[in-house]
């Protein structure tokens, strides 16, 4: 929305218009080193550059020398319809002052929808150089799905003003347009990354999601995810406290571990051999790690969850619900449907 210019930045928007577009970089380079002069740290360099579009948004994006995707800060706040101003890092110069989540995050009704892994990467910004030489600030690609989970969530809880439930909205349509693909490929193929980046690159990828050593157990599955799952299959639930059908597993690995990277159910499967007797002794979940797999976990299961609930909704069943899942989330990898046997059901 316009918003009605007073005071002095009457004589900004004045002197703006009489300065030449090349007067104007220079200006905006010279701020933004002064910007981030506190901050003392060898920006790294972008290699790739380009813009992802998803439905009429375009965000700048840019992949960095180590292989980090990154997204154009600002422009993230302009597709939320949110202020896209510094005025929040000119906060954090001053060491007295606590750290400042990003204005697109930061209003009070978000807090608590905001999980503390989420927290600590948005105060932490991307400050990297491009080829000409710009300084920016971006954030971590993989962190979108996340930002517009905090918003769907404070909507669907019916947390969010009239007009913030504008920025939930938007927030919708940011998830359908990287759903079916995923935002770290939209990068690659906007920047054209993917045409060169090194063999090792989905590797690496796994690296970032997969920890080293194995974690403690947590619940991270919502029980809804799996109720929805004997709603739509026609089942009586019996509860969290009663053995889940041995299918239920098929399912979760093909609707969840396949969806969310290539390779990903693969190298899981590695890592947690079962044992002489078909039993795993840890849960997939346990080698995510806690700033990018976690995230990515719980962004895929809210997104299945929201189409659970749109197919029960409309009275939708199983295979219905299945076909919806593969259009918007296919397999990393997969084209055809895998036939899971039926459980044994006593009449």
């Amino acid at each position: 929305m316009d918003e009605e210019v007073t005071g002095k930045a009457i004589g900004g928007k004045a002197r703006a218009a009489m300065l030449t577009p090349e007067k104007r970089s220079e200006i905006a380079q010279n701020a933004a080193k002064k910007r981030w002069a506190y901050k003392e740290v060898n920006l790294l360099k972008a290699t790739h550059l380009g813009s992802v579009s998803l439905g009429d948004v375009k965000i700048p994006c840019a992949v960095l020398e180590d292989g980090t995707r990154v997204l154009s800060e600002r422009s993230v706040a302009k597709a939320l319809g949110r202020k896209g101003g510094g005025s929040h890092w000119q906060k954090k110069k001053n060491a007295l002052e606590k750290d400042i989540l990003p204005e697109y995050i930061s209003i009070k009704n978000l807090e608590p929808f905001i999980p503390e892994e989420t927290r600590k990467i948005l105060l932490n910004p991307m400050i990297y150089q491009s080829k000409n030489k710009v300084i920016s600030s971006g954030m971590r690609a993989e962190i979108l799905p996340e930002i517009c989970k905090i918003w769907l969530s404070a909507r669907e809880k019916g947390a969010l003003s009239d007009q913030q439930i504008i920025t939930a909205n938007k927030a919708e349509i940011l998830m359908r347009g990287f759903a079916s693909v995923g935002i770290i490929a939209l990068v690659d193929e906007a920047t054209g990354y993917q045409e060169i980046r090194p063999k090792e690159a989905l590797q690496a990828y796994l690296d970032m999601i997969l920890r080293k050593d194995l974690a403690a157990w947590a619940k991270k599955f919502p029980d809804e995810f799996y109720e929805n799952i004997y709603k739509l299959k026609g089942w009586a639930w019996p509860g969290m406290q009663k053995n889940r059908f041995s299918v239920v597993a098929h399912y979760t690995r093909d609707l969840v571990y396949e969806r969310i990277a290539p390779s990903l159910l693969k190298e899981l499967e590695i890592r947690s051999p079962k044992d002489e007797k078909g039993k795993r002794k840890n849960k997939f979940h346990q080698w995510l790690t806690e700033d990018i797999g976690n995230p990515l976990l719980a962004q895929h299961l809210h997104s299945l969850i929201m189409f659970q609930r749109l197919a029960l909704s409309n009275g939708h069943g199983w295979n219905r619900y299945v076909k919806m899942v593969d259009k918007v989330l296919p397999r990393k990898g997969a084209t055809l449907e895998l036939p899971f046997p039926e459980p044994e059901l006593d009449a």
